[in-house]
């Protein structure tokens, strides 16, 4: 009886690793299709996360040469750049909160979602990984942390935060209505503003990939969770709340 209780289980499980190959592959040939943009979110994902939590760290061992308004001023200069230099290419969404909103929202194929967020994670943790050889775990690596301990009030900051990044990113971005060549300069300025504005409080991630790296490496896990679900959240809303700004009578889409 129990010699048969395992041939069964293992059938059972032999039956079921056939759908997840098929998805492998799929997952593959996709990422093969469309790699020109997964090597800009990798790309892009890992300066910023470079860059700005680096910035972090730097602000760290010099005892605050560069100061929160300098780290803030670069998060939001180094988003803004890679914008105009990428996102002819990929879309420049280097946040897999923003993706995620951009597939609900249509503008983005569902079929491309995981190997944006596979390459933007990836991006980001090669990031984190060169600045942990680099400096060790000074600043813990620019890892983002509630106040206090207080995951409640970071929930709804990061929530709002995200709202209002993908809000402008709709508006800036996406809206055929908008002024053409400003998206990089208004993403940019949204994020340095929200990051001066918010980052003593919750560190203003607004993005996953950005708490996801640094925690791994410095090996800091509380309230990780806040950093993904608020900022999804967040970005969710906005699709929502963009989708009812342009009910018309006419039916004007995006």
């Amino acid at each position: 009886m129990v010699k048969s209780k395992i041939i069964l289980r293992g059938s059972y499980l032999g039956r079921n690793s056939i759908p997840v190959r098929q998805w492998g592959v799929k997952f593959l040939q996709e990422v093969v299709k469309c790699r020109s943009a997964v090597i800009a979110e990798t790309i892009g994902t890992f300066v910023l996360v470079f860059v700005g939590t680096g910035a972090v760290i730097v602000n760290n061992i010099s005892q605050g040469a560069i100061t929160h308004i300098g780290v803030s001023f670069v998060f939001g200069a180094v988003v803004a750049a890679l914008i105009y230099s990428v996102g002819h290419i990929s879309g420049a969404h280097f946040n897999p909160a923003v993706t995620l909103a951009l597939w609900t929202s249509g503008f983005f194929p569902k079929r491309r979602v995981l190997p944006y967020i596979f390459a933007q994670l990836t991006g980001a943790v090669i990031a984190s990984g060169l600045l942990m050889i680099s400096f060790g775990k000074v600043g813990n690596l620019g890892a983002t942390l509630p106040l206090n301990g207080n995951w409640s009030q970071s929930f709804i900051l990061e929530t709002v935060l995200t709202f209002i990044l993908m809000f402008v990113i709709f508006g800036s971005g996406l809206d055929r209505r908008a002024p053409s060549g400003f998206a990089g300069l208004a993403i940019g300025l949204t994020v340095g503003l929200e990051a001066a504005c918010m980052g003593p409080i919750t560190g203003a991630s607004m993005n996953p990939a950005r708490s996801f790296a640094p925690a791994l490496f410095a090996g800091i896990w509380q309230h990780q969770w806040i950093y993904w679900a608020a900022p999804i959240l967040g970005a969710q809303i906005a699709v929502i709340v963009y989708k009812i700004i342009l009910q018309r009578p006419d039916n004007y889409q995006l």
